[in-house]
């Protein structure tokens, strides 16, 4: 018998969202092992994206990727997953992570110390969803004898998402699988996977998911994907700038300051090396797609999920990969 290697579908946050129930319904049908959401502020709601998805499916594992540890209160964000851990059993994937400072800014949340707050809240939810009563005054968060009316009997997974040395290590060490960003190329998750080991070891785990988001296009036309991908790309790696941790590995943030200086998402999405492309996204041919799936679980990658970077035609590409890429993952 052979088993279908984790492959999952990112639905965007640009979704509108009644469509989501039905892309994710799309997605289980074709043969898809995982979905994610997200929650980036301010658009459709992680926690409400997730249950619609789950509502509409039946058997796959649906992954929230992430929501910020500032943006609810501890004992908040429990109450929601336990209440979505408790509908369906075994399939939610939450995650939580430090939000972006130019979203936390915005509301007046950011944390004076993000790895306090990430290991405040983590470690607030998961002791709620054991059913303890949590009765703590920490530097993040205030707990006053709060007690999770619907706590969830089997153990729910923690996932965290995060990118630098440190806070990578923290998640090996606190939580159960970490979301990688759709930059993470074979070379990042090969560093991220020896901080997030040196944190395990720390605690004693031995398990932890490193789902990771892939920019995707495929097409029998190797060259139409890999064109169709550089815009979505582009634009990331002027959202990232030049000193960030998931192109670095590369040796490419010199070359990307250089471009910045000459223009912008445009202008690099024109110039860039066709190696950027091959590296950080997965696109190109059935074949080719296959291959660059092998490569990033070979770097660590427990299931790949591929966010197709073209609404329009979103559904035909995922067809295709159901017929010619998922075959060859099988084992």
């Amino acid at each position: 018998m052979t088993e279908t290697a984790p492959v999952g579908v990112f639905i965007a946050t640009s979704t509108p969202p009644e469509q989501i129930g039905p892309i994710a319904a799309t997605a289980e049908c074709l043969g898809f092992g995982e979905v994610w959401v997200a929650e980036d502020y301010f658009c459709h709601g992680g926690f409400a994206a997730a249950a619609l998805a789950l509502g509409a499916t039946r058997h796959v594992k649906v992954g929230l990727g992430v929501v910020a540890s500032v943006a609810r209160h501890p004992a908040v964000t429990a109450m929601e997953i336990a209440t979505l851990g408790r509908a369906h059993p075994g399939r939610f994937l939450p995650g939580i992570g430090h939000g972006l400072g130019i979203w936390t800014d915005q509301m007046g949340v950011t944390a004076t110390s993000p790895l306090t707050a990430l290991t405040e809240c983590v470690g607030g939810v998961r002791r709620l969803l054991a059913g303890e009563t949590v009765d703590v005054e920490g530097k993040q968060f205030t707990f006053r004898a709060v007690a999770a009316t619907h706590r969830v009997e089997e153990e729910m997974p923690i996932l965290t998402g995060v990118l630098g040395p440190k806070s990578l290590k923290l998640s090996g060490r606190i939580a159960d699988g970490t979301v990688m960003s759709v930059l993470a190329g074979r070379k990042y998750l090969e560093a991220a996977a020896a901080h997030i080991q040196s944190g395990m070891h720390e605690s004693g785990r031995t398990d932890h998911l490193i789902p990771t988001f892939a920019l995707f296009s495929v097409a029998k036309d190797s060259r139409a994907a890999k064109a169709a991908v550089r815009p979505t790309l582009a634009a990331y790696l002027v959202a990232v700038g030049p000193h960030n941790a998931l192109t670095a590995p590369y040796g490419y943030n010199d070359q990307l300051a250089e471009f910045l200086t000459e223009g912008g998402a445009e202008h690099i999405a024109r110039v860039m090396p066709e190696e950027w492309v091959d590296e950080l996204t997965v696109a190109g041919d059935p074949d080719e797609v296959a291959a660059r799936i092998r490569d990033l679980r070979t770097a660590g990658a427990t299931s790949v999920v591929l966010s197709p970077v073209n609404a329009a035609t979103a559904e035909a590409e995922l067809e295709l990969a159901s017929e010619a890429v998922l075959p060859q993952l099988t084992r």
